[in-house]
């Protein structure tokens, strides 16, 4: 039986279109376009293919999240501003049943005090942060292995047995 491919979506929120162009001081001046060709790249060193998506609207996000839980192995989001106020994309990353990366290109906590709490890290299996545009490349190696320790974890309601010395 050929192994399983796993479909990661890689989701970006407003503004990161405007990634290279947009305070680079804090955001660098790697295009959003460079980044996506990375994961790309990165992904199928890991055996991933990965939907790499940007949206400026919330409801697209939501959308996109909902659509993951059956298309998806796993997602790894860069939420911008809507994690710091947006339940509905809270409640959207609730419903998903995966592993869950939140990214973010800055350092949230070397920045003003309402970038340090993020809502979606209550659902976040990880969260990575202040590393650039590396930070992508990061959260697709730590997918895998959240993946591979999943696939590794015994089923429910199936014991391991241990041999007693």
């Amino acid at each position: 039986m050929p192994k399983k491919t796993h479909n990661i979506y890689i989701l970006n929120g407003p503004n990161l279109n405007l990634l290279g162009v947009r305070e680079p001081k804090i955001y660098g001046r790697v295009a959003l376009r460079e980044i996506q060709e990375r994961c790309g790249i990165v992904a199928a060193a890991l055996g991933f293919t990965c939907d790499f998506r940007q949206s400026n609207h919330e409801g697209e996000l939501i959308e996109w999240i909902h659509e993951a839980r059956e298309r998806s192995s796993g997602i790894i989001i860069n939420p911008t501003g809507y994690s710091f106020y947006s339940i509905v994309l809270l409640d959207a990353l609730k419903a998903v049943d995966l592993p869950i990366i939140e990214i973010h290109i800055s350092n949230i906590f070397r920045r003003e005090s309402y970038y340090h709490d993020s809502i979606v890290s209550f659902v976040a299996t990880g969260v990575i942060c202040g590393f650039g545009a590396y930070g992508y490349e990061m959260a697709l190696n730590a997918m895998a292995q959240q993946l591979s320790a999943s696939n590794q974890a015994p089923k429910a309601g199936r014991r391991r047995r241990t041999s007693r010395p």
